[in-house]
């Protein structure tokens, strides 16, 4: 089954507009949001592991694919899509080892090197990033869109596009072209995310269509 990379929400519940985190997914699969990534950084693993059962019960209802950011543990036992990492994460080729057959591998990348590095250790797809200046991880270094563009011509993986994106910039990078986009606060953090989560579905259809 092909994997729709189009719009790909990474939630923060420091950042979402709702009570819960799993009205916040809710309302952005109604949007259109074709992925979801749990992340979450401070807190324990039981937290996590009740927190992501959650989660995949609303995902499974709607047939989205639901990552695990850098918890391999939390996946499996959920029976999560998949997992994504970054590059300070344990090597993509042994989180490969580990996963079981048929699980996405997601890996970050902000250069050439890393990304024909994850390619080759068996990734499925690239988060490449960040593109914009973005509050949610200060830490990340800019990627240009040349660079991202050297990154599409490198490997022949899907590209997701990550970092500070919003309606106003967003169709700078379908251009590239990538094959969705990963966004956090442009969703999650807006007073309506089903309606904030279908207008960059729109903006990242019409520019397939114009391509």
């Amino acid at each position: 089954m092909t994997t729709d990379y189009t719009l790909y929400l990474v939630t923060d519940r420091s950042l979402m507009s709702t009570e819960t985190l799993g009205e916040a997914v809710e309302q952005a699969i109604l949007g259109g949001c074709t992925m979801i990534q749990l992340r979450e950084k401070d807190i324990s693993s039981l937290d996590f592991y009740q927190l992501a059962t959650g989660i995949k019960k609303i995902t499974d209802r709607f047939h989205i694919p639901l990552m695990i950011n850098d918890r391999i543990d939390i996946a499996l036992a959920v029976d999560a899509a998949g997992v994504h990492i970054g590059q300070s994460d344990l090597p993509a080729a042994t989180a490969r080892k580990i996963m079981r057959e048929g699980m996405l591998l997601g890996v970050s990348a902000a250069s050439v090197r890393e990304a024909v590095q994850a390619q080759n250790d068996g990734a499925d797809y690239l988060g490449i990033g960040a593109m914009f200046p973005t509050d949610t991880k200060t830490d990340a270094g800019l990627v240009t869109k040349e660079e991202l563009q050297k990154i599409r011509r490198a490997v022949s993986l899907p590209i997701v596009a990550i970092g500070g994106i919003k309606k106003e910039n967003a169709e700078e990078l379908c251009a590239v072209p990538v094959d969705g986009l990963a966004v956090v606060s442009a969703i999650i953090a807006q007073p309506d995310i089903k309606q904030a989560a279908a207008e960059l579905r729109g903006i990242f259809r019409k520019s397939v269509v114009n391509r």
